[in-house]
């Protein structure tokens, strides 16, 4: 008799300091048959899920696929709404449950987004196989790891192994659905508050971290290691980083690799505390490289304001400061700002106008307001914001920037749109016609999903950190971080673990 499977998506990297809601409709939620074509072919764990289930001739359900950019806390409404569409399909019955969840999930009423599901989940599937692949980022739980029986995630960031993922949850997942594995999970909490950009794993100690999970997988026994970053601006008490480790029926060979790795990472904590330089300094460090013999423009990588960890898009404070350095031949965008659109849009091709830009979105958890800068300049190009993205990530999809301009203020070129968008792609300037490989510089509201894309057209790269706050800024200290547990590294440098 074929297996029934309930294969669902419900993806939220929460910012709980981030000014941005998170409505249900932020998620742009697909339900059941609907859920199946979003998800049917596409580079992500629920692809992969639907790809296994269907080799098997399994019996389908898709209850729900959700994805919303990382903001502020799920309003509870929409929280609860897709969590009772994932428990109404178990409910009904099936014989393996296969989740594709971020696992840094926080909502107005479960801090502990994944983890409250999953419980609720084992309440009426005590016994049913649980799969779950997770981003790289997610804050792991005690609650998590003791209600699935897989838990596997990302390896890689910027985030190209979704598909993969996916595929190896779900073959262990059908090896237990099959009765011819019994995993068991082991779980390390290291006391490391990372920063994002420590995570890149093509460097340092978190590559490291990653290449000891990949050599532990080649052991005996050992059937998957993750190494998870955590994501640090989810002010809740489990945030930080983690090791699971899934293990063939043997929990004590789990929990052992699982802490060596977890001790390998505690003895190479100072590496993932990244010090911002101020802003002055990093700009004329720009400076010097676009002096330097080469091609192409200096990237300059506003990680103070990424959309992909909850930015607004909508902080100038990089722009800024280029300007008054002096610099040239800027392209920097999106910018996030619907007023703005709309009265250049009014205005048209070809316009000249004055106006404030920016700066328009108050960073209330932080306490800072900004002043919106004003520009003199002219529309050189107005359009509807969609075009396909042609990857390493999100390969083939639409990206809707919503209406977007191409305002010319001299020194600068700024892409205006109605949307908060992450440049992963180089259509965020060519489809307003606009050559990046062409420019001195690129200010990219990014920390890492532009790079496969724009650093290969580019001559060098340079994070840039407001001084003054943004609300993805890598210093911890501009935070009112309270619920976090403590001690935890860096904020208690002299701990001990």
């Amino acid at each position: 008799m074929k297996p029934k499977i309930v294969i669902a998506r419900m993806n939220h990297e929460t910012n709980t300091f981030s000014p941005i809601p998170t409505p249900l409709d932020a998620f742009a939620p697909q339900w059941d048959e609907a859920a199946y074509r979003d998800q049917k072919g596409a580079r992500t764990a629920m692809g992969a899920f639907l790809d296994i289930a269907e080799g098997l001739g399994a019996e389908i359900v898709t209850p729900l696929a959700a994805w919303a950019n990382p903001s502020a806390a799920v309003a509870a409404d929409a929280y609860t709404v897709m969590c009772d569409g994932i428990v109404r399909a178990i409910e009904a019955g099936c014989d393996a449950i296969l989740l594709d969840l971020h696992g840094a999930m926080v909502a107005e009423n479960a801090d502990d987004g994944e983890g409250v599901l999953l419980e609720r989940i084992r309440r009426i599937a005590p016994h049913t196989p649980l799969g779950v692949a997770l981003d790289l980022h997610g804050n792991v739980t005690p609650r998590m790891v003791a209600n699935a029986d897989v838990i596997v995630s990302f390896k890689t960031y910027p985030h190209v192994d979704m598909y993969e993922t996916g595929e190896h949850a779900g073959r262990l997942l059908v090896a237990l659905l099959q009765e011819k594995s019994r995993p068991r999970l082991g779980w390390r909490q290291v006391p490391v508050l990372s920063a994002t950009l420590t995570s890149n794993t093509s460097a340092s100690a978190m590559q490291r971290a990653v290449e000891a999970a990949k050599q532990a997988e080649q052991r005996p026994g050992v059937l998957a290691v993750s190494v998870l970053a955590g994501f640090p601006l989810s002010d809740f008490h489990d945030a930080g980083m983690s090791v699971v480790v899934v293990a063939e029926n043997d929990a004590a060979l789990a929990d052992a690799v699982a802490d060596e790795i977890g001790r390998q990472i505690w003895a190479e904590r100072d590496d993932f505390v990244y010090d911002s330089l101020p802003l002055a300094q990093s700009l004329a460090q720009a400076r010097q490289l676009a002096e330097a013999a080469g091609s192409g423009p200096v990237l300059l990588l506003d990680h103070s304001d990424n959309v992909m960890s909850g930015g607004t898009c909508n902080t100038m404070d990089v722009l800024e400061a280029a300007l008054a350095a002096g610099l040239d031949g800027i392209a920097v965008g999106p910018i996030s700002d619907p007023e703005a659109v709309a009265q250049l849009v009014a205005a048209g091709v070809g316009a000249q106008l004055t106006l404030a830009v920016g700066n328009k979105v108050a960073l209330s958890a932080q306490g800072i307001t900004k002043v919106p800068p004003v520009y003199t300049g002219k529309v050189l190009a107005i359009s509807d914001g969609r075009f396909t993205v042609t990857g390493p990530i999100y390969t083939g999809s639409t990206l809707q920037m919503g209406r977007s301009v191409l305002l010319d203020i001299g020194a600068a070129r700024i892409v205006i749109t109605e949307e908060r968008v992450e440049p992963y792609d180089l259509g965020v300037f060519a489809s307003l016609g606009l050559d990046p490989a062409q420019q001195a510089f690129l200010i990219l509201k990014s920390r890492m999903y532009c790079r496969p894309v724009f650093v290969p057209i580019s001559r060098a790269l340079v994070e840039c950190d407001s001084d003054s706050g943004g609300p993805t800024s890598a210093n911890f200290r501009l935070f009112p971080i309270k619920k976090i547990r403590r001690p935890i590294y860096p904020l208690d440098a002299q701990m001990d673990w």
